[in-house]
């Protein structure tokens, strides 16, 4: 099995996710060039964290015309997993994969710290090694995590069950206390915090590291 991890100029968390991948769980990975078109044997793609094209305009905003990103949207619509992970998750809403926006966070300022989480998996593929409502803990590290929809949207969302993961103290002021969300598939999610760096009990804890073993199965 093979994870392409995309590279983006900005991009910063690429090396994290390829060491919590390659390192924890011993799998094979490769990094997929913003400007690359060819997904073969691909079996998932991760968008990892950073700040994609420096962020201008707003975050992801740039990144959703790359090339790579072509593959990945039609990789997607086949059924192949993918991950957003922070500025992926940002990614992730400009491509129009997953609904809402990320905005400022609501007191401004970026955020560096743990953060408690309520599972809620559903049908997400990422997930399914979760239990119903178990409580697990992610560091979240973003400037611009607030996520946003309208009411009619989010109650749309929390009905389909797509709501996957939810903060227990909300830090950035998201509607709904949404930290993560799945597409009607299953095959996409995207979330804030970065389980790449909950991989490790001396460093983070190992709550993320389920998560990426999702794609083993």
């Amino acid at each position: 099995m093979t994870v392409g991890i995309v590279v983006f100029p900005g991009s910063n968390c690429d090396r994290d996710v390829r060491w919590a991948l390659e390192g924890c769980l011993h799998l094979s990975t490769r990094f997929l060039w913003h400007e690359e078109r060819d997904l073969g044997g691909i079996d998932a793609v991760v968008l990892p964290g950073g700040f994609s094209y420096g962020d201008y305009l707003r975050c992801g905003a740039i990144a959703r015309f790359a090339p790579v990103l072509e593959a990945v949207r039609d990789f997607a619509h086949g059924g192949g997993p993918v991950l957003g992970i922070c500025n992926g998750f940002q990614v992730l809403t400009e491509m129009g994969l997953l609904p809402g926006a990320l905005t400022r966070n609501q007191k401004l300022h970026f955020l560096c710290e743990p953060a408690p989480l309520e599972v809620r998996p559903g049908t997400c593929q990422w997930l399914k090694s979760y239990g119903e409502g178990e409580a697990i803990n992610l560091p979240i590290a973003h400037g611009e995590g607030r996520y946003q929809c309208d009411a009619d949207e989010l109650q749309q969302l929390e009905g389909e069950g797509r709501v996957v993961l939810r903060y227990g103290q909300n830090p950035n002021g998201s509607v709904g206390d949404v930290a993560g969300l799945t597409n009607q598939a299953g095959n996409v999610l995207g979330l804030m915090p970065h389980p790449e760096r909950a991989c490790d009990p001396a460093t983070g804890g190992t709550d993320g590291l389920r998560l990426l073993a999702s794609v083993l199965a």
